[in-house]
């Protein structure tokens, strides 16, 4: 059994790694700043274990004994947690749902807490407070900071080239790494806060473990991430772009500190937005990039919630009555993740960056 625990959290580990750190690089390796993508993967592997190794303490603790008591994390329940998380990540991939590690994690502990009747409510109100908060202080600052760009870029008409060029770039360099470090702080506790609360590793050797997989999900299989993400965020300017990093990273760190679990991914769709609100105001607002915020910000948690709740009772209380409401639940996730609107195809971009005129210096 705690074999069995530590393949399935340090898998859970390198995928998220793979999914949501790597992506912390896409704007660097899609604005050609690093054009190597195997050199943008390790630095963001490096950034990531920095992250994790540095600063992830807190959030490992909120995760393991701020929701729940510690004392109720046992081996089988540390694994149920983890599962639970893991099978939400599976069985929305299957049905094309983007799903927030951290909500699911936090989920999935909640729904142990349910089962129990123990539930630190006040702690998951002000962690459920944060997910509204900082996605919009996101878009606000990006919005007022892409303000700030095109004020610069009317001012300074070279600002795109030569000199400036290679200033930028490597700022956006720099923003990625940072926004690496941020995943790392942020996300190594979805992995091993269930570990170091059940007492199977210390908290240095939680984050120290969680760190070194998560980096290898990244280096190694998170290619087609950076890929797929790069390609979306060169809509972007190197500017724009760098300032999405930035503010995300910003964010996620200040949460860390805090030990709030946050989603990293609405964080940056949610810079993404104000960016483009910014330059294009209404036209920017259609009904599939709404559905699939609320999508991954309602369904996430609720998702890994029933399923830990209905393991704790099938597995642990030896109680079936919740099963059909659990098939029930499944059933009406997988009907809300495959509705799309028709306003919208599924191969438009979510932001298009506006044309800067030749005459300020744009292409």
């Amino acid at each position: 059994m705690t074999i069995l625990l530590f393949i399935v959290a340090f898998f859970f580990a390198i995928n998220i790694g793979a999914s949501g750190a790597a992506a912390s690089m896409g704007i660097a390796y899609g604005s050609n700043a690093i054009r190597n993508k195997r050199i943008a993967l390790f630095l963001c592997g490096i950034g990531v274990f920095l992250g994790a190794v540095l600063g992830g303490e807190e959030v490992v603790k909120t995760l393991g004994s701020e929701i729940i008591p510690e004392n109720i994390i046992s081996l089988h329940i540390a694994l149920i947690i983890i599962s639970s998380a893991s099978l939400s990540l599976f069985i929305a991939n299957l049905s094309g749902i983007p799903l927030s590690t951290s909500e699911v994690t936090v989920g999935a502990v909640a729904g142990v807490g349910i089962a129990f009747q123990i539930l630190y409510v006040k702690t998951l109100l002000v962690i459920v407070a944060f997910w509204i908060i900082v996605p919009i202080t996101s878009f606000l600052l990006a919005f007022f900071a892409n303000k700030i760009i095109q004020y610069l870029q009317k001012k300074i008409l070279n600002l795109t080239k030569g000199k400036w060029s290679k200033i930028l770039a490597i700022g956006v360099i720099i923003t990625g790494f940072f926004e690496a470090f941020s995943a790392g702080m942020n996300n190594v506790a979805n992995s091993v806060g269930p570990l170091v609360a059940a007492g199977l590793l210390s908290m240095e050797q939680g984050t120290f473990y969680g760190g070194i997989f998560i980096a290898l999900g990244a280096i190694f299989l998170g290619g087609k991430v950076i890929e797929t993400n790069g390609k979306r965020i060169t809509k972007l300017s190197l500017m724009q772009g760098g300032a999405v990093s930035g503010i995300g990273a910003t964010l996620v760190i200040i949460a860390s500190i805090f030990g709030i679990p946050v989603p990293h991914t609405q964080v940056t769709t949610c810079s993404i937005l104000g960016v483009g609100a910014s330059d294009l105001g209404k036209a920017l607002w259609k009904k599939t990039i709404i559905t699939k915020l609320v999508k991954t910000w309602v369904i996430s948690p609720f998702f890994s919630l029933v399923i830990s709740y209905n393991l704790v009772k099938v597995i642990i209380q030896s109680d079936l009555s919740g099963l059909m409401l659990f098939l029930l639940f499944m059933a009406t996730v997988f009907a809300i993740g495959i509705w799309q609107p028709k306003t919208l195809t599924k191969s438009q971009p979510l932001y298009k960056e506006k044309a800067i005129p030749k005459k300020l210096g744009g292409s």
